[in-house]
């Protein structure tokens, strides 16, 4: 396919070009930043007439598009004020996917995110492992977007009942360079406790990509995104009585089974983590 992938030059946004690229697939890099050449356009995704003008078509580039994978954002609440990083994100999601259904594109696989189910969790879950039935809740600027945007892209499907929009709850990307710090910090519960202790790799986040666009129909999807395992070495029934010691565990898990299910994306893409950090260090 013809795929354009916005963020390309972050960190998932590298990996994800680079499988489907591998996957034989002529991806177009839209970002703000990155490397020149054929397989990259830069542009500003906040601007609509821009983003309009990519997804239409991009002289030497591409003369449209079969699918498009948007990643692009402000990845985390505090690097710009929290009202930036709303209007910001906002902004740029509602362009590409208005652009997406004028430019005729009926593919679309989208970055969500764990903060919509209640990230940093100082209100504990409903239950564990959590999943995606679990009521959408935003703690932060970020956290917002992200159920606005799910909102958003449910009520697309309906105006193009061909368009396909699946959302990919990531957790914390991580890539082969973080993984020191999971050994030396791995034997204490409060790390990474406000992601409920998950991680999930850049290449095995990549195909979780790839594997979406596959398995595309009509409609919106959602679906977990993480690594089979915790970031660290406390048994997850230990991790769950120390940190939320009233919240009811719905299935019995697995020495260090995440507790964020990835159950749905492995029934329904054939999603499995393969880079898990006990093996990558």
């Amino acid at each position: 396919m013809r795929i354009a992938v916005t963020g390309s030059s972050g960190k998932l946004g590298t990996a994800t070009v680079a499988r489907l690229r591998a996957d034989g697939h002529d991806v177009l890099g839209l970002d703000l930043a990155g490397t020149p050449g054929a397989g990259f356009t830069r542009v500003d995704l906040a601007d609509y007439g821009q983003a309009l003008d990519a997804l239409l078509g991009v002289t030497a580039r591409h003369a449209g598009l079969d699918a498009l994978v948007h990643l692009a954002a402000i990845p985390v609440n505090g690097l710009v004020p929290d009202v930036t990083t709303f209007h910001t994100n906002m902004t740029v999601s509602f362009n590409v996917f208005h652009a997406a259904l004028r430019a005729g594109i009926t593919t679309v696989v989208y970055a969500s995110s764990i903060t919509a189910l209640g990230f940093p969790f100082d209100e504990p879950p409903a239950y564990l492992p959590l999943d995606e039935a679990s009521e959408p809740r935003a703690n932060n600027t970020y956290g917002l977007v992200k159920v606005l945007e799910e909102t958003m892209a449910a009520q697309l499907v309906r105006w193009r009942p061909e368009l396909s929009i699946t959302a990919l709850r990531f957790t914390n990307v991580t890539g082969p360079g973080d993984y020191a710090t999971f050994a030396e910090r791995g034997h204490d519960p409060a790390y990474r406790r406000v992601l409920l202790w998950s991680y999930v790799d850049a290449r095995d986040a990549a195909t979780a990509v790839a594997l979406a666009l596959a398995a595309a129909r009509p409609g919106f999807a959602v679906y977990n995104v993480a690594a089979s395992d915790t970031g660290l070495t406390v048994p997850s029934t230990e991790l769950v009585a120390g940190a939320f010691p009233d919240v009811p565990l719905r299935k019995e898990l697995a020495r260090h089974e995440t507790l964020l299910s990835i159950d749905a994306a492995r029934r329904e893409l054939g999603y499995e983590p393969v880079h898990l950090w006990r093996s990558e260090l």
